[in-house]
């Protein structure tokens, strides 16, 4: 038994920041108090639960060389990441139980955090025939996604048909192939001045207009997983109205960073979807503290140094994200935008509750998966010292506020930071 006491306890489930603690037993949260208890002393710092985190890119199978679970995992404990939820966008792609289950096997071995495989919506990813989307579901993947969009409506009309069929969760990537193709920005006066390809938002808004009525027409379960323009939100309004089983979620880059910061070509900065106008930010933000978009994730995409370092239109897309994901999004925190509670539905409540988890609540019987963790704390962000074995990090240099002191999985410690 354990517990942490003189904490200030973040609850996203009942809207409030109080000072107290808990006790864990067996793995889970035992019992809540407010007010002082002897315990372990979390030295009035914030104790909440661990950030689940949907998207995240693993580079096993066939990228190791980028990323291995055994890095992700350190990176994700000291990022406060409890659980990561994993894209099958590999080499080769998951898209078989068997793939899926060497993904299981790796994870458990390697990683001290929680590992949740997402899977293939079609073979290979290449949009063209549908997975064995009940036989994946039944060796354990959470959700089915190509991490792009399907270019094939007849397609994903059927995957989503049988999705529906099987309770599972379909997860889009809303972005009309034909207008994005070759694009590396947004269209716009910055653009135009940069000379690179362009995309317009509008891209997004058709993407995701296809993707809605293809959920009306099929009843299917649907989550668009990185929203990033003003012109997508009414679409997204109109569908939650109309009752349709609709979420979706935004990246931390798009939540924190514009196209500005390209600035001179700077390839940490070529994410897909692109960096949006200050206005696009800014409506993103203002739909997640309205609650239209619910969740927050990391994206984290390692890239070798090879593959970024090359002319901005040939660099390879994405960001790692696991250990930033925390201080990027103390910046919503410090600028008022939100809430630490509101943030904390974002991190963690939304998707566990998005996946079915019992996970992303301070309450009794919930996984004692936790993270203790200093808002204030400023640090100058060094990518040298990021646990990925890639470090492409947009934040570089970058004076950030927010450290993770401690995690716990299941109860057990699996991160104390030097001096906590």
């Amino acid at each position: 038994m354990l517990t942490l006491a003189n904490a200030r306890l973040v609850d996203p489930e009942a809207d409030r920041v109080f000072d107290g603690g808990l006790v864990i037993a067996d793995g889970v949260i035992n019992e809540i108090f407010e007010g002082p208890r002897p315990g372990l002393d979390c030295g009035g710092k914030h104790l909440a639960p661990g950030i689940v985190d949907i998207g995240v890119k693993v580079g096993e199978p066939g990228e190791r060389h980028k990323e291995s679970f055994r890095t992700a995992g350190a990176a994700a404990a000291a990022g406060g990441v409890t659980t990561m939820v994993t894209r099958p966008d590999t080499e080769p792609a998951i898209d078989d139980p068997e793939v899926l289950e060497f993904i299981l096997r790796r994870a458990a071995d390697a990683t001290p955090v929680n590992v949740l495989p997402m899977a293939a919506l079609t073979k290979a990813r290449q949009g063209a025939e549908m997975t064995e989307i009940g036989l994946l579901m039944d060796a354990g993947a959470v959700a089915f996604t190509d991490s792009a969009a399907v270019r094939n409506p007849r397609v994903f009309q059927r995957c989503m048909t049988y999705a529906a069929g099987l309770g599972a969760l379909v997860i889009g990537h809303p972005q009309d192939p034909t207008l994005s193709a070759g694009a590396c920005v947004t269209s716009g006066q910055f653009a135009s001045q940069l000379g690179l390809p362009d995309v317009p938002p509008m891209a997004e808004r058709i993407g995701l207009e296809r993707d809605l009525a293809l959920v009306e027409l099929t009843g299917a379960r649907y989550h668009a997983d990185q929203i990033s323009t003003a012109l997508s939100l009414p679409a997204l309004a109109r569908a939650r109205k109309a009752g349709l089983r609709v979420t979706a979620g935004a990246s931390i880059h798009n939540l924190t960073l514009n196209e500005l910061d390209i600035g001179d070509f700077r390839t940490f900065f070529k994410l897909t979807p692109p960096l949006r106008s200050e206005d696009d930010r800014m409506a993103i933000v203002g739909a997640l503290a309205d609650g239209l978009i619910d969740i927050v994730g990391s994206f984290h995409t390692p890239q070798d140094e090879e593959s970024k370092r090359l002319p901005f239109e040939e660099a390879a897309s994405g960001a790692v994200g696991l250990e930033t994901l925390l201080p990027a999004a103390m910046q919503l925190i410090h600028s008022g935008a939100l809430t630490l509670p509101a943030l904390w539905r974002a991190l963690s409540l939304n998707p566990a509750r998005l996946l079915g988890l019992p996970s992303g609540r301070l309450a009794p019987g919930a996984p004692a998966d936790l993270l203790l963790f200093d808002p204030d704390a400023p640090f100058v962000l060094d990518r040298a010292d990021l646990r990925s074995k890639s470090k492409n990090t947009p934040y570089d240099l970058r004076r950030m506020q927010g450290r993770v002191l401690r995690t716990w999985v299941a109860g057990r410690e699996v991160h104390t930071r030097s001096g906590a």
